[in-house]
């Protein structure tokens, strides 16, 4: 009682007449059911004939046999209103569900971050070693430079100079190769030739 109290006027009253409906509906059923146990009994002769009392009995039986049924698919829409109205006013279980799945996103976030930062630390500690390495070999000199820069550096400094242990060319393959790529000249109708 002191929770309906405490429940605003429009709830209170909505909850009456759940509480009215539901006592409605199973006296329909009872006094129906009641009726129908009645109309089964053998009595004695009355002052219609038994077939016109027979008939006068199944119509009756029909009757309440509808109203029971009339008032059962009463009591399932009354389940029915009284699960939507929970769902809907029911503050406290959402509040406490939407608490619980925040916490399970804070403890996987928490989770996530942790995994973050262990990577971050493994990749720093890899990345030291490298640069170590790096500007501990023999291939570039150490320097102050970042990696990056060096790297290029170390690029421009590798291109390949001209190959001096190869065999020296002879004079008459160099002539015919500056033959070969000298430029062409204009004959006299302006045309170009190639010697």
């Amino acid at each position: 009682m002191s929770q309906q109290r405490a429940l605003p006027q429009s709830k209170e009253t909505l909850l009456q007449s759940y509480n009215k409906r539901l006592k409605d509906d199973i006296k329909s059923i009872m006094d129906n059911f009641t009726e129908i146990i009645k109309t089964a009994r053998i009595e004695e002769e009355h002052q219609v004939s038994r077939s016109t009392q027979g008939e006068q009995d199944n119509y009756e039986m029909h009757v309440r046999a509808a109203n029971i049924v009339r008032a059962g698919e009463s009591l399932m829409r009354l389940v029915s209103d009284l699960k939507q109205y929970l769902i809907l006013n029911d503050f406290p279980s959402v509040n406490e569900a939407i608490n619980q799945r925040n916490q399970q996103l804070r403890t996987l976030q928490d989770e996530c971050d942790k995994k973050l930062i262990s990577l971050r630390d493994e990749i720093a500690i890899d990345l030291y070693e490298l640069e170590e390495e790096y500007y501990s070999s023999s291939v570039c000199e150490p320097s102050d430079l970042p990696l990056c820069e060096a790297y290029w550096n170390c690029d421009s400094l590798d291109s390949s100079p001209p190959d001096f242990s190869s065999p020296l060319v002879s004079a008459e393959t160099a002539s015919s190769n500056n033959q070969i790529h000298a430029s062409p000249h204009l004959n006299g109708g302006g045309m170009v030739e190639h010697s």
